[in-house]
């Protein structure tokens, strides 16, 4: 049997997970961070920011509780033609 300590790469690829209704279930954020989320992602083209602030604020709460750090992303609609009439 050997003594050398086995040492664990470092991982890499990191795990992140969109967070929208289907996560705001009881239990699916704990259990989505227990299973090694490492970066949470808010989109910010749906939903309010009241609905973004509460999900993040969750988000904290549980890492913290678990001894998980956990980045956030926050997704910003890219740029699309709008087209409008303009008063003369």
């Amino acid at each position: 049997m050997s003594t050398q300590p086995i040492h664990h790469p470092i991982r890499r690829t990191k795990i992140v997970a969109t967070l929208g209704p289907a996560s705001d279930r009881k239990g699916v954020l704990e259990a989505m961070i227990a299973a090694g989320v490492d970066v949470v992602r808010l989109n910010f083209s749906h939903g309010t920011a009241d609905d973004h602030r509460r999900r993040l604020e969750r988000v904290r709460e549980i890492a913290a509780r678990l001894g998980r750090s956990v980045a956030a992303l926050g997704d910003l609609q890219g740029p699309k033609i709008r087209i409008a009439r303009f008063r003369d």
